[in-house]
């Protein structure tokens, strides 16, 4: 059995997202969510999940949005980044299906300041909702992490009320991850606050079971974002076993799983952390850091390979009337940058137990 055997290819959403992530929790799986700033990096996504054969997440942070749309549009009220994650949402529900992938598209970290950016995707959502009778978005994740955990959790529930009109999944955080991402830095942050305790996971469930079970938790167990030399990161992947015991004991609940938890800062992360945190529930991990060196990696070796045939528009080592077209045409070196995203994708889903899910 695999994902296709209970969902169709191409954007899944409602009820059929729920299915996909209890698949992964109950068959010892994760799904890559790879964050994409233009039409080559999800076209990239969607081959990479082509090429296993099993689902992907395609993301979109507030930057990476508001990029998708151009640097040329003002995001005075967070306008570009709306329209820039409403258009890489269109994209990826016009190609899916074709590349026989299953798909979800998800919004990620939504600070407090950024709020105006939810709540404008949420109305695309909705009008998409009206006409379709399906949600635009998959799930939406709010990263409240650094405001009081009550606040956090007060408007996470505000939001998720909302959201299961639409039976759009939430994530959420309970905990800060360390690093830089997406302009917030948090590399300063003290290290005690790298790890949730039984009682956030506990402050959390109780409040957003009480509208919905279409939510997920990123709770922190010393993660960071970004790349660190080994020895710099304590990841303590264990304690969401302890989390997910302590969940099932409070609310004498019947499955030794009963949160569904999402991991921040996965690139990097040695393979025995991975394996751990997905054997106490994790079913999606994010990875940007690493897709964007493979991204420009390739870019650099490319460029390294054929440098005499890029200096101008003609004149090579074959010819002084020789013309370099087909080295400088976007349409080549942007697909060696697909490549080798593609192939780092593939190196996350071997790594996450991801391969022919389908």
């Amino acid at each position: 059995m695999g994902v296709l055997d209970f969902v169709k290819p191409g954007v899944v959403t409602g009820d059929d997202v729920t299915k996909v992530l209890n698949y992964a929790k109950e068959n010892g799986f994760a799904i890559p969510a790879v964050n994409c700033v233009s039409s080559s990096s999800i076209n990239a996504c969607l081959e990479a999940a082509k090429k296993v054969n099993s689902p992907i997440i395609i993301q979109f942070s507030n930057g990476g949005a508001a990029y998708m749309a151009g640097k040329g549009l003002d995001n005075k009220d967070q306008k570009a980044a709306v329209l820039g994650a409403v258009a890489g949402a269109n994209h990826v529900h016009s190609l899916a299906e074709a590349y026989g992938v299953v798909a979800l598209v998800h919004t990620d970290h939504c600070a407090k300041k950024l709020l105006p950016w939810l709540s404008g995707c949420l109305e695309f959502g909705e009008n998409f909702y009206k006409k379709t009778g399906k949600p635009l978005f998959s799930s939406h994740m709010i990263d409240l992490s650094e405001e009081p955990h009550e606040e956090n959790v007060k408007i996470c529930k505000e939001f998720l009320v909302r959201m299961e009109k639409m039976k759009v999944t939430l994530e959420m955080e309970i905990g800060i991850t360390g690093g830089e991402e997406d302009g917030v830095d948090n590399t300063k942050v003290d290290n005690k606050k790298l790890y949730s305790q039984p009682e956030d996971i506990e402050l959390v469930w109780e409040n957003l079971s009480s509208v919905s079970k279409r939510f997920t938790i990123a709770a922190a167990f010393g993660n960071v974002h970004g790349v660190y030399k080994p020895g710099n990161v304590r990841l303590r992947p264990d304690l969401l076993g302890d989390f997910q015991k302590h969940i099932k004991e409070k609310f004498r609940l019947s499955s030794d799983k009963p949160v569904t938890f999402v991991f921040h800062g996965g690139s990097g992360s040695d393979s025995k952390d991975i394996e751990t945190a997905i054997k106490n529930g994790v079913v999606k991990m994010n990875i940007d850091t690493d897709t964007q060196w493979a991204y420009w990696d390739r870019l650099r070796c490319y460029y390294e390979e054929n440098k005499d045939f890029l200096q101008s528009q003609i004149g090579n080592p074959k010819g002084d009337d020789k013309p370099n077209k087909a080295y400088y045409d976007p349409r080549k070196w942007l697909r060696e940058c697909e490549e080798g995203m593609i192939a780092r994708i593939e190196v996350a889903y071997k790594h996450l137990n991801c391969v022919n899910r389908n």
